[in-house]
């Protein structure tokens, strides 16, 4: 591997009740463009007494963004949000100065049927202007998520701008996220394409890149901006995402965000003296850790 290249594998960490992978932060590279956090679940069979319930817990300064393959998240969060998010979708939910939500399987998956369950979720940083901002919730149905195909590739502009378009997502400040797949082997060039910090994450097949190759699973960082070709083996999906780095180095405290120390731990103490807004209806609590 090139050495203006990081190679990122999953570590695994619990979610409920199947395992996730986590690929950022990692050591050698806390953010890429103002994503600061990348975690994959599944793919996982559920069902049978086995799903997603992922009690309150709060966000700061952070938008969450959720994108599935297949299974269904039902989010709720205390600005009164109710959504399932399906395959394809884009949920956004942006914390600002706190925000509480919970995922969980919807009521209609519950039946005792197994199913499949396979997605991302990526938390984006927000620029620090904005960090103490409303919080909100955006969903986006995948009719309305820009999708084309070149040659053997199939694309869709999850949000942000790339490869001359723009999708309904923007977030708020340069990124992109493209979903990337290849029915053959194809080299992808991104010359102009893109723009900021670019990393590949491969869901499935395999890329190669300086004749190494790098397998589903695994995320490729490139530190030099705006790399230009990448082969794709047939029967390859990954995730493109990236874009202009924030000004200030970001910091993260359990599920909370910012370029301020002091910041994460008044977030901390309120959310123990449980100070944070609630979600409607709905009484579970996850104790800050070790707190």
């Amino acid at each position: 591997m090139a050495n203006n290249k990081l190679l990122v594998d999953e570590r695994q960490a619990d979610l409920g009740q199947f395992m996730v992978g986590r690929l950022l932060p990692f050591r050698k590279k806390r953010q890429v463009g103002p994503f600061t956090f990348i975690d994959h679940m599944g793919p996982a069979q559920l069902g049978n007494g086995q799903y997603v319930d992922v009690d309150q817990h709060p966000h700061i300064g952070l938008s969450t963004l959720t994108y599935l393959f297949e299974g269904e998240i039902e989010h709720r969060d205390s600005t009164g949000s109710q959504q399932i998010i399906h395959p394809g979708d884009v949920g956004f939910m942006t914390a600002g100065k706190g925000v509480s939500h919970t995922e969980r399987t919807p009521a209609f998956r519950r039946d005792g049927q197994t199913f499949a369950m396979h997605g991302y979720q990526i938390w984006v940083a927000l620029p620090r202007e904005l960090e103490e901002m409303e919080p909100r919730f955006d969903y986006i149905p995948a009719s309305d998520i820009p999708a084309w195909t070149e040659g053997s590739l199939s694309i869709k502009l999850v949000a942000g701008n790339a490869f001359g378009r723009s999708a309904p997502l923007q977030g708020y400040s340069p990124l992109f996220i493209v979903d990337i797949y290849a029915q053959e082997a194809t080299t992808l060039n991104l010359k102009d394409q893109i723009h900021g910090e670019v990393a590949f994450v491969i869901v499935k097949g395999a890329i190669t890149d300086d004749g190494e190759t790098v397998q589903a699973g695994q995320m490729l960082i490139s530190k030099t901006n705006e790399e230009c070709e990448i082969v794709l083996a047939a029967d390859t999906q990954l995730l493109l995402f990236g874009g202009e780095p924030l000004p200030e180095e970001r910091r993260l405290l359990w599920n909370f965000v910012s370029h301020s120390k002091e910041r994460l731990q008044q977030a901390k103490q309120d959310w123990i003296d449980r100070k944070f807004p609630n979600v409607e209806d709905d009484d579970t609590y996850i104790p800050f850790p070790g707190g």
